[in-house]
């Protein structure tokens, strides 16, 4: 779909540079590049608007409530996002790899019992789950991981068995079984090399579906705990203002489109570049 866009046909410039201006350098240097505490209110300059809008640059991006820089609170939104998306999706990656590959190596009722846990993790609603478990233990930090791990693994063990399914019945894998290499051997060896790719290209298109669900759980209020400055909370702070104070939803919101967008562009990419066929077309 993107390929029909011309200024992105050139793998991945412009994506890797929206990703890095909007989620990975604030990520890692927030701390150095806001120019206030996040945390830190100033009553006496509660619901500034942003530069060009009356406002001044000591706050380029307006004012919350309660006087905190919304630059800054968005710079530091952006540690929770990459933080959750990277924890969540290498344990989902690590969880659905090795159940797909077991599926689809073994067959038979080992195949048919983790396939069946795939219908029930995609038949059962994400936000239902967070609700239970924010229930029993209060909003935080793990219960947005368990839930997005919850949710994506099930993407990483359907494509991974499909992929497997086709391996093992290439001419190389029967040589290795002749051979008398153990099937551990043969799937480690000589199926996942082959379908690491495959993982690669997932793993980065699901960090904008982690993105999502991470700030939809926070906006609900069973996310990240107040008060840190995660970008679904940022949104939240602000629907009530929303016609009066706009720069307190909208500027966290266009954080989110921008990183999902570019993670989503990168994905697309990634998956031409890594793709021999896709390559040469």
């Amino acid at each position: 779909m993107f390929n029909r866009i011309p200024f992105l046909r050139r793998f991945p410039v412009i994506p890797v540079a929206i990703l890095l201006v909007v989620l990975i350098i604030p990520a890692f240097f927030a701390t150095w590049i806001a120019p206030h505490d996040p945390y830190t209110s100033n009553l006496r300059a509660r619901l500034v608007p942003p530069v060009g809008f009356g406002g001044s640059w000591d706050y380029p991006l307006g004012t919350d409530r309660l006087g905190r820089c919304m630059l800054s609170r968005i710079l530091h939104g952006a540690k929770y996002a990459l933080g959750i998306s990277m924890i969540g999706i290498v344990l989902g990656a690590v969880v659905g790899t090795v159940l797909g590959l077991i599926s689809g190596y073994l067959r038979g009722w080992v195949d048919v019992f983790i396939m069946r846990l795939v219908d029930i993790t995609f038949a059962l609603p994400s936000i239902l789950l967070a609700l239970a478990l924010a229930a029993i233990s209060g909003p935080s930090f793990s219960l947005v991981v368990i839930v997005v791990v919850f949710v994506i693994w099930g993407f990483f063990a359907r494509q991974v068995r499909a992929e497997t399914l086709s391996m093992r019945e290439r001419d190389f894998v029967a040589k290795a079984r002749v051979a008398g290499a153990s099937d551990t051997r043969i799937v480690l060896k000589y199926i996942l090399p082959n379908i690491a790719n495959t993982i690669i290209v997932l793993a980065t298109l699901q960090i904008g579906v982690v993105i999502i669900l991470e700030a939809s759980l926070s906006f609900l209020g069973i996310g990240i705990p107040r008060p840190a400055p995660a970008w679904g909370l940022l949104v939240a702070d602000g629907r009530q203002l929303i016609v009066s104070n706009w720069w307190i939803s909208l500027f966290p919101g266009l954080a989110i489109l921008l990183t999902v967008l570019s993670v989503n562009l990168l994905g697309d990419r990634l998956r031409d570049w890594l793709d021999p066929k896709l390559r040469q077309v």
